[in-house]
């Protein structure tokens, strides 16, 4: 093992503080005289006693060795490019030699930050583990894995082409993304702003956004904590640690942030919204992002709103074949209200989308009010609503019906004020489509009842009532049949033993974690005849859904588990969205 790997323990030392420079000089000099090891040196000289030494590198035994023996790059399984990505390999300057079950060894010339190393884990689905080489050694790993490629080559592979430069100016690498505001003004990542715009807060905030579109994450939670700052994404509805940064780039981490999203830098105490556009190579999405004041500073949610994977289908949004045709047929009606229910972030904006999609046509006038407009559409006259300057859901509704509308949207019903002028369009001759936070659909007219609106209104003016949930999709890579835990067949009521169930093993794909992708379950409750003369005589939830059951109503239970037995997902994803 060659005097320049050896360096690194006392490199170690030093970056955390724990020695001086010169103390690591005079240690160097006796190594080169003596031959011990370095830390041995520095124990000896009284710059740092042994309890102190092996605590230091006890954090990195797991993770840190050196290589003794010569590996041939040429060699080199080429599947070792997939597992880390050229990406991640020039951002932390690692190369992959080999793997080992669930492990992927990792080379590096230094000793990687515990943040790097969580990154990497998450990033690849496998446990990391590093070893010190030279900078020859990583090239040579690095152009026979990915081929030789310049610093500004490896940032076009991660975000697209760069703008065209003024000759002379260096290169900002971050440019290489957009932000648009919401007045569509562009603003360059690159211009400077003091604490914001250091070099290293540009690259990770640059880098945040980019793998998190490529990723498909829905959230970024940024959030600070004592003695670090948590970084999140949120995957296919569930969150998951993407790395842990040092106190000290709090600050300027979130002030960048609330830059690019036109927030006031200064106000801290207060919660704010913004947004802002990001273009990665000839993907789109918009950033809607909020900052919360907590104890330890202000904690930031962007939601991606990701509009080149968006797909407004009717077909592709999970509906079982008898669903669809109740919900076709009830969407093509020329008057009457169809509510759509479920918690934040359940799907309902996109069932709604691909249903005013379906309807989109030249002689019809679509208009919707929403808080805020998600998505822009051709042909669809769509209002932000405005609550600082008056304009709310109910003002907005009350303007609609003097616009000649066919067909409304209000984002969310969530006053009296706003259900009472929705459903005297409805009863007027107009087809209304809203949003309603409840936990099922028979509980949607009791709530509607709950807020003021008279029975006879909620009888009339409601001809069906959509609830819905999203469910992870079992990745189709790993999928394999499986033997349920009987413990959540009884959870369940399952009493059948002969169907089969299914689950993701666990691969690279899904990032170990045997799920890909979202797909939604749904309950959906016809408002018939009989069942507008039990509302009109107050009749509770129970009777209700008893009726909608009978007229062929199936729970989100059941339609989860329909989609369990389809190999689609799983039973335990079915028992956490509809417990």
């Amino acid at each position: 093992m060659n005097l320049e790997i050896k360096l690194k323990v006392g490199e170690l030392l030093l970056k955390k503080g724990l020695i001086t420079e010169d103390q690591l000089n005079k240690a160097l000099e006796e190594h080169q005289k003596t031959g011990k090891r370095i830390g041995d040196i520095l124990v000896e000289l009284g710059f740092i006693d042994r309890e102190t030494l092996e605590k230091t590198l006890s954090e990195y035994k797991a993770t840190l060795s050196f290589i003794e023996e010569e590996w041939d790059p040429a060699s080199l399984d080429k599947e070792l490019a997939k597992i880390v990505p050229e990406r991640i390999a020039s951002m932390f300057g690692i190369v992959p030699i080999k793997k080992e079950n669930s492990t992927i060894v990792v080379a590096s010339t230094d000793v990687l930050d515990i943040s790097a190393l969580d990154y990497v884990r998450f990033a690849t689905g496998y446990n990391v583990k590093v070893v010190i080489t030279t900078q020859e050694f990583v090239e040579n790993v690095y152009n026979a894995l990915y081929g030789s490629a310049s610093a500004t080559e490896i940032l076009k592979d991660i975000v697209g082409e760069p703008e065209e430069k003024e000759e002379n100016e260096e290169i900002d690498d971050v440019s290489i993304i957009e932000i648009e505001s919401e007045e569509a003004d562009t603003v360059s990542l690159g211009s400077v702003e003091e604490l914001a715009f250091q070099a290293p807060v540009v690259r990770l905030i640059n880098f945040l956004l980019t793998d998190a579109i490529t990723k498909g994450a829905s959230d970024i939670h940024i959030e600070p904590y004592e003695k670090r700052v948590r970084i999140r994404f949120r995957i296919d509805g569930i969150l998951y640690d993407q790395m842990s940064v040092s106190i000290k780039m709090k600050e300027a981490i979130i002030a960048r942030v609330k830059i690019l999203a036109k927030l006031n830098i200064v106000e801290r105490r207060i919660p704010q919204d913004g947004r802002m556009k990001v273009k990665v190579k000839n993907r789109e999405a918009d950033i809607r992002v909020s900052t919360l004041p907590t104890v330890y500073g202000e904690k930031v949610v962007m939601r991606i709103l990701d509009k080149t994977s968006l797909v407004f289908d009717l077909d592709l949004l999970g509906f079982e074949e008898n669903q669809k045709e109740l919900f076709e047929r009830m969407i093509s009606k020329p008057y009457g209200m169809i509510l759509i229910t479920g918690p934040t972030g359940s799907g309902k904006t996109t069932t709604l989308y691909s249903a005013l999609k379906r309807l989109n046509k030249p002689e019809v006038n679509i208009m919707t009010v929403e808080d805020p407009v998600e998505y822009n559409f051709e042909g669809i006259n769509q209002v932000n609503v405005n609550e600082a300057v008056g304009l709310t859901f109910a003002s907005a509704l009350r303007a609609f019906l003097r616009q000649d509308p066919d067909i409304i949207l209000v984002g969310e019903i969530r006053d009296q004020e706003t259900a009472d002028i929705a459903i005297k369009a409805a009863l007027t001759g107009h087809l209304v489509f809203s949003t309603l936070h409840t936990n099922n659909a028979p509980a949607t007219v009791t709530r509607l009842i709950d807020m003021g609106v008279e029975p006879f209104l909620v009888s009339s003016s409601l001809i069906l009532v959509v609830a819905q949930r999203l469910v992870r999709r079992i990745c189709q890579h790993c999928k394999e049949e499986i033997t349920p835990d009987p413990d959540i067949l009884r959870a369940l009521n399952i009493t059948d033993n002969n169907i089969k169930f299914y689950r993701g093993k666990g691969c690279s794909n899904c990032r170990k974690t045997g799920y890909k992708g979202r797909i939604a379950v749904y309950e959906m409750m016809e408002i018939t005849d009989e069942m507008r003369k039990a509302i009109v005589k107050g009749a509770p939830e129970d009777e209700i859904r008893e009726m909608a059951k009978a007229n062929g109503m199936v729970t989100l239970r059941e339609a989860g588990i329909i989609k369990a037995q389809k190999g689609l997902t799983t039973l335990e994803e079915v028992l956490r969205a509809t417990a």
